[in-house]
């Protein structure tokens, strides 16, 4: 089973549907992807020699071109790995020796930082700009035809930080993709054939695991020209195409219901935004339904079981006769259908209705394990559970609702910002005896990192200082926006930090 092939069965049922788009111009319809997809497959394996298993890293904005490189990878039996544009060189560093990626593929603005990166990465032989010519030669290879993948073989590498702050590698087979498309007909939203897929969030994330879904029903993907997220922009795009969707943080929903109450444009053609990545309370959720009418889904899911663990439909969202409808709003939903869904104590035994405990998911959805780290898989999937350090309960109609975040995830804008990794860089300096970092809730941007910082004895550190340090070792995004300077950190008997006495100091 290849992915690939998904897209040449629309191809072959609808060759002049619009299937890319860069803005409102169409610049290619079913047919023409899956020829260029078939070229560029050709010149990954025969241009570039790249062999089957191999990896290839997407260090790119969001472009026309993400869509026929993920195909191309797996038509060549490669697995594609996606990486956040917003990271530091030395962060991809360590994914393209993690990886062993053999080629990388870019945008031209992030071309230098992939450069620094490329020199602690021996077996990444060459970057290619995709609006170069070195992309174009590629095109100009024999077509190549879908390799015979297994439905097991790895298709995607998601890389997420983890507790530990280095970087860990979920592996998606191409069987794990495919049931996250298929769970999104069953509990997401339908999708037609000329319906389109609007890029305003990265498609090194949910964006792009959406392509999938919206490729199987020939709709187009539209990529903004600005490659992200402009609420104008938005709104220009919904006059152009139609039957759009759009997956969206929170925050960037919360900027589109303002900028709409301002503007008063035309929405009709919004089909849905689907929403996740963070918290969204229910005073929002009301104000873009108020706005946009019932167009509003949920969807709770991680890397580890990408875009799919529960959903909350439109269905839900508009049934404001229940009973229990603020409950429901306020929840994430109900599992995905084929997922099973459990809440467990601290030794993995269920617990009753209710209760709160570590959420944990099996199903076709969970991935592989984590690339070069079995311990961590071990840790992740023992039991045959994935235990995504994630805390709810589950009500009587099996709606779940999450409370906190065991693992102490931030998750600011959509995006998601690990403490450990963020306070590893921050002690490098000589200054800092100690440093903790929590999330402080923020209006816009959901949670903002917040740094607690102990100085050492007789010295002196500013928030200037400790910025400059931290924008040299890890991505801008999760710098704290804020620097609390304390005498001491709260701490128990054993010298474990209290975050949750810090949290009450906010």
């Amino acid at each position: 089973m290849n992915l690939a092939m998904l897209l040449h069965r629309s191809a072959r049922a609808f060759p002049g549907q619009p299937a890319v788009a860069l803005g409102a111009r169409i610049l290619h319809d079913y047919a023409g992807l899956a020829a260029r997809v078939a070229r560029l497959a050709g010149g990954l394996r025969e241009g570039l020699g790249l062999l089957p298993g191999g990896r290839v890293a997407l260090v790119m904005q969001n472009c026309p071109q993400y869509v026929e490189l993920l195909f191309a990878c797996w038509q060549a039996g490669l697995a594609a790995v996606p990486i956040n544009a917003k990271l530091h060189p030395r962060e991809l560093e360590f994914i393209f020796r993690d990886t062993a990626a053999g080629a990388c593929f870019v945008t031209a603005e992030l071309a230098a930082g992939v450069a620094d990166a490329r020199a602690e990465a021996p077996a990444l032989r060459q970057a290619i700009d995709v609006a170069g010519a070195d992309y174009e030669a590629l095109l100009g290879h024999a077509p190549l035809e879908p390799s015979d993948t297994a439905p097991l073989d790895l298709a995607w590498l998601f890389y997420t930080s983890g507790t530990t702050g280095k970087p860990k590698g979920v592996m998606l087979t191409h069987a794990n993709l495919l049931a996250a498309a298929l769970a999104y007909f069953a509990d997401v939203d339908a999708i037609a054939p000329g319906d389109a897929l609007l890029h305003a969030a990265p498609m090194s994330h949910g964006s792009g695991l959406y392509v999938l879904p919206h490729v199987i029903k020939a709709a187009c993907n539209v990529v903004p020209e600005s490659g992200g997220f402009d609420e104008a922009e938005i709104f220009d795009l919904l006059r152009a195409h139609r039957g759009v969707t759009l997956f969206a943080a929170p925050t960037m929903v919360k900027r589109m219901v303002a900028h709409a109450e301002r503007s008063r444009p035309d929405s009709t053609n919004l089909k849905t935004i689907v929403y996740g990545g963070g918290p969204m309370y229910v005073a929002d959720c009301k104000a873009a339904m108020k706005v946009f009418g019932c167009k509003l889904a949920q969807i709770y899911g991680q890397g580890e079981s990408p875009m799919t663990i529960t959903a909350l439909d439109k269905a839900a969202h508009a049934d404001s006769a229940h009973p229990r409808y603020e409950a429901r709003l306020a929840s994430v939903g109900r599992p995905f259908a084929g997922i099973e869904v459990r809440v467990a104590d601290a030794e993995d035994k269920l617990l009753p209705m209710g209760e709160i405990g570590e959420v944990l998911v099996r199903g076709p959805t969970v991935m592989a394990g984590y690339l070069n780290n079995p311990e961590a898989t071990a840790q992740t999937l023992r039991g045959g559970w994935l235990h995504t350090g994630d805390v709810g309960f589950i009500d009587e109609e099996g709606f779940l609702t999450l409370r906190d975040r065991s693992k102490d995830l931030i998750i600011s804008g959509g995006s998601n910002i690990y403490p450990r990794e963020v306070e590893e860089v921050l002690t490098r300096h000589p200054a800092v005896a100690e440093a903790s970092v929590v999330g402080a809730p923020d209006a816009e941007w959901g949670e903002i990192v917040l740094a607690f910082v102990v100085a050492r004895p007789g010295a002196q550190v500013s928030a200037d200082e400790l910025d400059a340090l931290c924008l040299g070792h890890i991505a801008r995004f999760k710098r704290p926006k804020r620097y609390v300077f304390v005498d001491a950190l709260p701490k128990n008997a054993t010298g474990k930090v209290l975050k949750t006495e810090l949290r009450k100091r906010l």
